[in-house]
């Protein structure tokens, strides 16, 4: 939305709590870029500790650490929001142009057989020896060396991104980025804004300097967790109870196959196949499991790989052997982001128990597809792990051991928490993106979603935030 806004020619300015960093100082290793690109240095989790949650922090946010996948919002989700929420102008139609648009800036493209590595060609093996469905996924990528470091940001600056794409086209308009300047209140009267004011911090992360700006707009783009944070922070109207409810996860958990053959699973594009066969989008599903590949580097493997001592030594040895997948649910659960004693954000969500059995189902799915493409053992890192020898073995498992807690659950798609809708009493915002109550606050980020979308919401987020630009812009020019 900032580059609309400048292209506009009003005058944008955009705050961000983290670095600027470039593909200069993406040095590959974990110890140092977890801290640098991820919030709480990659250790922010659920407020029960069940949920690990990976977001972005610095200039481009998640897409300077994601792993370029590119999915519009599925069709039956927009029509579910245009019907239930009364969400105007959401249908596949409307928002067509504005996925083209984006797709075509950021070079999205459908990545070819020949860049699939042995990991994502296990996941489609499994596929065709079951019979089930799947296929390529699309990236927006140019030039990529396939050095299998996505998620530590591109050293070799080929993700077509917001920080390589986006934000350079803003500023050529005539916007302000400013890097190192947390955004810690909304300025309003209860009824319009009237800027933002914010803390500049040095690179120990110390305070240096109060900040102000004055604006007759302030659009929030700190995620579905951020912005639910920063306007529960400012006390922004919520006469109804709605702010920072219904926050979706999309949580997900792994499952790892030794193979015979080295599968050397963290080289190569990370993710490049997907399975579909359990995942629909119809409101109600019994089918809500999306299933793509997984791979840490050695040090997120070894936090996960279950075992102490000989054991885990035996297993970690066997690292080049492993190929892993994971299983995403799309998730009914509806959580909440709150505030502690200090303002910081919490992170409130309880799975329900459909969509613990949905993720009990995606594990076994996975098993079952390492199996097929010719796994010699499988291992779901349960306490205590779920090791099985062979697809029959599965008929044994007890699936209800699937469960937050017995199972480590990674979340790195939030959405929710200032929903869009026509009823104010059962939404944060209206169609255009403006809060209900407070004239001139908009939202531009996966916080605005209803409903989980069930896949990764990048070209979601990029879409609406240039399909609602028109809206602030007409807000700030009536202003």
């Amino acid at each position: 939305m900032l580059r609309e806004l400048a292209r506009a020619g009003l005058d944008a300015v955009a705050l961000e709590a983290g670095a600027h960093l470039t593909s200069q100082d993406f040095d590959q290793r974990e110890d140092r870029m977890l801290a640098e690109l991820y919030q709480d240095a990659g250790a922010r989790t659920t407020e029960d500790l069940a949920i690990r949650v990976l977001q972005g922090r610095g200039v481009g946010g998640s897409t300077v650490h994601n792993t370029n996948l590119c999915k519009r919002t599925p069709d039956e989700i927009l029509e579910l929001w245009s019907r239930k929420y009364g969400i105007a102008d959401v249908r596949p139609s409307d928002l067509r142009a504005a996925f083209e648009t984006i797709e075509r800036d950021l070079s999205v493209s459908e990545m070819e057989p020949a860049l699939r590595n042995a990991n994502n060609e296990i996941l489609r093996a499994g596929c065709e020896a079951l019979g089930w469905r799947g296929g390529p996924l699309h990236h927006n990528r140019i030039g990529c060396v396939q050095s299998g470091f996505c998620e530590l940001g591109c050293s070799y600056d080929a993700k077509q991104n917001a920080v390589k794409v986006l934000l350079p086209q803003a500023v050529r308009a005539g916007a302000r980025v400013y890097s190192d300047v947390e955004a810690v209140g909304i300025v309003h009267d209860g009824r319009a804004v009237a800027g933002v004011r914010g803390v500049a911090r040095g690179a120990d992360g110390q305070p240096r300097a109060a900040v102000e700006v004055r604006a007759r707009i302030v659009v929030l783009a700190a995620s579905a967790v951020g912005s639910a944070a920063l306007a529960r922070r400012s006390g922004v109207p919520d006469p109804h109870g709605t702010l920072g409810r219904g926050l979706r996860m999309h949580p997900g958990a792994v499952v790892v196959g030794r193979f015979d053959q080295r599968v050397y699973g963290w080289r190569g594009i990370p993710q490049s196949y997907e399975c579909t066969e359990l995942l629909s989008h119809e409101e109600g599903s019994d089918k809500r499991v999306w299933i793509v590949t997984a791979f840490a580097h050695p040090i997120g493997a070894a936090v996960t790989v279950p075992g102490f001592g000989a054991s885990h030594m035996a297993a970690m040895r066997s690292y080049p052997n492993l190929a892993v997948l994971t299983a995403m649910v799309h998730d009914e659960t509806s959580g909440e982001v709150l505030l502690d004693a200090d303002e910081r954000p919490v992170i409130r969500y309880k799975m329900v128990e459909r969509d613990r059995a949905q993720l009990a189902i995606g594990l076994a799915a996975c098993a079952r597809l390492l199996f097929a493409a010719g796994a010699q053992e499988v291992t779901i890192p349960a306490v205590a792990p779920v090791r099985l020898a062979n697809a029959r073995a599965l008929e044994a498992v007890d699936l209800s051991v699937v469960r937050p807690h017995s199972v480590p659950l990674t979340a790195v798609h939030p959405m929710g928490s200032m929903c869009m809708g026509q009823d104010p009493r059962a939404s944060v915002v209206r169609s255009t993106g403006e809060h209900h109550q407070l004239r001139g606050l908009f939202v531009a980020d996966g916080s605005l979603f209803p409903t989980s979308i069930g896949v990764p919401p990048q070209i979601s987020i990029y879409a609406f935030a240039l399909h609602l630009a028109r809206h602030a812009i007409e807000r700030a020019r009536a202003s």
